[in-house]
């Protein structure tokens, strides 16, 4: 299944390098009409409301291993564990609602935090895992975004066995196999990079994880994606490492949550309980109990 990070990243790489010529932030900024008559069950609840009725809902992303996913009938994942600090903070339970990502980043928002659905469900108190961008924050005023946690990058995984020296980069998959997430932004860049060249030996995957159990299974002797999924499939048998990606406008992006623009009160308390997980290692901690690398913001 398409990931969210496709299209959003993908799109964030846009805007990224369009702001690299802009002379201040939002400067060409059109504001966005802002949801009017809208339930406050479809918008979620203030923060006295939640520690009221005592518990918080947190939106998450389905089949999205190792940060969201059911295993054996429970809900598991990086962050859900986050989630469930952030309710520890707060002093209320945690309730999970897994969805199906969209076609881009703003559609899951609209959906998720600012407004809800056109059908079924309702929109979340917080939403995990939302890559952060400023210049991408101000097109979506209805959102708040904070508690930034991670800083995630596109690697590689590669077979101990096929690079017993040298960890591939690129510009080996002109001759070698390397798997990948059907589009993907990894898919995106090998596909057009170096013109085409490396297009041939690129075998697609439905989900990053099938593309990581191809590579343990020597179907490819490499594997291209985000770090954190690459390292979630990872056997003793295969390597990640993160080589420079030549041409590539975003290799990194910061992970955080977003928050509906009317509760500014709980944004401020869910990003001072993210910022007090990753303070006191509590954030470390969940990453290294999934064997994952942790990567702070630059803020801590």
């Amino acid at each position: 299944m398409k990931r969210f990070l496709t299209g959003t990243i993908f799109s964030l790489t846009v805007v990224c390098a369009s702001a690299q010529t802009a002379s201040a932030r939002c400067e060409d900024h059109v504001p966005q009409a802002k949801p009017q008559n809208v339930s406050r069950d479809r918008v979620g609840q203030d923060l006295d409301t939640i520690q009221e009725r005592g518990f918080i809902t947190f939106a998450a992303y389905e089949d999205f291993p190792p940060w969201s996913f059911e295993e054996d009938g429970k809900i598991r994942g990086v962050d859900i564990e986050i989630g469930r600090l952030i309710a520890q903070e707060l002093g209320v339970e945690a309730r999970f609602n897994l969805v199906a990502p969209g076609e881009d980043l703003q559609t899951d928002l609209r959906n998720w935090i600012w407004k809800g659905p056109i059908v079924g469900g309702s929109a979340a108190n917080v939403m995990l895992h939302v890559p952060y961008d400023s210049e991408f924050a101000c097109r979506v005023e209805q959102v708040v975004f904070t508690g930034q946690y991670h800083v995630e990058e596109i690697a590689i995984a590669y077979r101990k066995e096929a690079y017993p020296e040298d960890p591939p980069v690129p510009a080996y998959f002109r001759f070698d196999t390397v798997g990948v997430e059907n589009d993907s932004i990894a898919d995106f860049y090998l596909s057009s990079f170096p013109g085409g060249q490396l297009s041939h030996n690129v075998t697609r995957y439905p989900s990053m994880a099938d593309a990581m159990a191809g590579l343990a299974a020597g179907e490819t002797m490499a594997a291209m994606g985000p770090r954190a999924q690459l390292e979630h499939g990872a056997t003793e048998d295969l390597a990640v490492h993160s080589p420079p990606l030549p041409g590539f406008a975003v290799g990194k992006w910061t992970a955080g949550v977003a928050v509906h623009f009317a509760y500014r009160p709980l944004a401020y308390a869910v990003g001072d309980a993210v910022f007090a997980g990753v303070e006191d290692g509590r954030v470390a901690q969940i990453f290294a109990e999934y064997g994952l690398t942790f990567a702070p913001p630059e803020l801590f």
